[in-house]
C-alpha cells in the first residue's frame, strides 16, 4: 500500500512500537496496516480419501482447487462448507485446516483446507464452473495447474493422505 485509503496522501514508512516499520499517513495521523482479501482453498476428498476433485473455471486448462472469498461476517470454515455446496453441489461432512499462503497476483491470504464429502454425485454445478471431476491421488498430482498455488497445496496434502495423518 503506497497510499492513503482515506485521504490520498502518499505514505511514509514509520516506526510502530511493537510491530516494527509501518505505513503512516502524516495527514490523519495514524498508521495504515495492511489491507488485504482472504479466500479459502480446498482439496475436496471422497469418503475413501483416494480420489479429490479438481475444478476447471474461466477456459483455463488446468485444474485448481475449489475456492473462494469469504465474506463479511463469516468464517473461514463457513466459506468452505458454503463454497463447495455452491460451486459443485456437495455438502461438506469434515474438514481440516491445513496451512495458509500469501497470494501476491491477488492481495489474498489463501487458507487452505482438505474436505470430505460423502456424496460424490456431481449433479449441480455453477455456472462459475466450467468442469469438476474426481481424479485419483496420482491422476491429481499430473492434471492440477502447474506451479501454482494450488499445486502446492495439493502435493503438501496428498502426501499427508499418504502418510495416514488425513
Amino acid at each position: 500500500m503506497k497510499y492513503c485509503y482515506e485521504c490520498g496522501t502518499k505514505l511514509m514508512v514509520k516506526e510502530c512500537e511493537g510491530e516494527g516499520t509501518i505505513p503512516f499517513c502524516h495527514t490523519c495521523q495514524v498508521f495504515r496496516f495492511p489491507i488485504f482479501s482472504t479466500a479459502i482453498s480446498t482439496a475436496v476428498l471422497n469418503s475413501q480419501r483416494d480420489k479429490v476433485l479438481l475444478i476447471q473455471q474461466y477456459n483455463i486448462q488446468g485444474f485448481i482447487l475449489l475456492a473462494g472469498y469469504v465474506n463479511k461476517g463469516e468464517s473461514a470454515e463457513q466459506t468452505l462448507v458454503r463454497e463447495v455446496k455452491e460451486e459443485v453441489g456437495l455438502q461438506v461432512d469434515e474438514y481440516q485446516y491445513m496451512r495458509s499462503e500469501y497470494f501476491e497476483r491477488s492481495n489474498t491470504l489463501m487458507l487452505n483446507f482438505v474436505s470430505i464429502v460423502n456424496d460424490d454425485q456431481l449433479d449441480v454445478l455453477s455456472t462459475e464452473v466450467d468442469q469438476a471431476r474426481w481424479f485419483t491421488l496420482e491422476e491429481a498430482k499430473q492434471a492440477i495447474l502447474k506451479n501454482s498455488l494450488a499445486e502446492s497445496f495439493l502435493l503438501t496434502i496428498i502426501e499427508k493422505i499418504e502418510a495416514g495423518l488425513i
